[in-house]
């Protein structure tokens, strides 16, 4: 198949539902088997096409934590308006990332009390604004997996290629093996097989994910983001169970290369090395699950050049978002989802990146008609 049509067939879509099913009745599960779409991306496929409705009974789809937006802890975004609120800094940003809210509010917020923050959409832009404003310090917020980790690496290395020297990243990269680890070792969390992100993988390749199946025995399937690409990755998944077997095959094979993206890495390796721990919103500390500028480039690296208060500071109370990242919960399970917290006045990051599962649920209506939704405490 070459076209985005193609993809989308109907008739195609419901062959493989039918499959599923039959794959389902014979394993004859006692429970829905759990599978976890990792990544933010399948998420919102599978409610803007309405699969998790094409599926029997059997399944159930936990929504995982491969949104970058949604993971980083409110310390982080206070640490962004710091830096932001510098009279001598214009501070960039991706445009999902300028209503994350921190405790004293979101980017765009920030923006409307006087800070220079600009929506860019690429680090190369921003590097450009550095080029045009030398009498400024340029900041890009540096944000997401291993995806978006080799264009920030790139720029950094054009940067010094031309001597950019008014020009820095608050690095936020962080990576999905940890944390993918971390939910497996979660008490009382039992996943019965992956959906592997797709974008990550682009770069990643599929070895890392071996640890899945080879220690913790899930089968792991790297999937597209077409409606037939996620009902095929879910059919190769219970096929896996079906027979036994327990490994990491590629759906998505058209885009992933098996061993990766050599260029792409090898920009990662020169540029980056891993922290020691990073901290997840919902998660915790997770060690070496976040990357940091090596030596040779912490000229480019604002947490040096800047003062930022590094604190921790919890989410509100009412806010349930570390419990639907680790699927422990549905987003329509969260107490204040699509009352107090919305699209328009989020409590939580979640319900704001392009790729949150309660954006996700509020957008495509994925509240069961059988379960009222949950009041909010007084």
């Amino acid at each position: 198949m070459k076209y985005a049509d193609e993809f989308r067939d109907r008739a195609k879509a419901e062959a493989l539902s039918v499959e599923i099913r039959r794959v389902v009745a014979a394993i004859a599960p006692k429970k829905p088997l759990a599978i976890m779409e990792v990544c933010g991306g399948h998420t919102h496929s599978i409610f803007r096409y309405g699969i998790e409705g094409m599926l029997p009974a059997g399944i159930e789809l936990i929504h995982g934590p491969g949104c970058p937006v949604c993971v980083l802890p409110m310390g982080r975004i206070d640490d962004c308006l710091a830096i932001a609120e510098r009279p001598e800094v214009i501070f960039t940003t991706f445009g999902d990332a300028m209503r994350v809210p921190g405790s004293r509010g979101s980017m765009l917020q920030a923006r409307a009390r006087g800070a220079d923050v600009r929506m860019v959409y690429s680090p190369m832009d921003a590097l450009d604004l550095a080029r045009k404003n030398p009498d400024r310090e340029v900041v890009f917020f540096g944000i997401g997996f291993e995806t978006t980790m080799p264009s920030t690496a790139l720029t950094v290395l054009q940067a010094e290629r031309e001597g950019v020297r008014n020009f820095s990243i608050f690095c936020n990269h962080i990576t999905i093996v940890p944390t993918v680890k971390a939910i497996l070792d979660s008490p009382g969390m039992h996943i019965d097989g992956f959906l592997g992100p797709g974008h990550v993988s682009m770069v990643t390749g599929i070895e890392p994910y071996r640890f899945i199946a080879e220690h913790y025995h899930r089968p792991l399937v790297v999937a597209g983001f077409e409606p037939l690409d996620v009902l095929q990755s879910i059919w190769m998944v219970l096929k896996q169970i079906a027979e036994g077997r327990c490994e990491v095959e590629n759906q998505y094979d058209r885009i992933v290369p098996d061993a990766g993206n050599a260029p792409a890495l090898d920009a990662v390796g020169r540029v980056y090395e891993l922290r020691e721990f990073f901290e997840w919103r919902g998660l915790g500390s997770i060690d070496h699950s976040g990357v940091r500028f090596r030596e040779a480039y912490a000229a480019f690296d604002a947490e040096r050049r800047f003062a930022v208060p590094n604190a921790r500071i919890a989410d509100p109370k009412s806010c349930q978002c570390g419990e639907v990242l680790k699927g422990a919960i549905k987003p329509w399970q969260c107490k204040v989802f699509g009352t107090a917290c919305t699209p328009e006045s989020p409590l939580g990051a979640l319900m704001v990146s392009s790729e949150g599962a309660c954006a996700a649920y509020y957008q495509y209506g994925g509240v069961p008609k059988s379960e009222p939704r949950p009041a909010v405490d007084a």
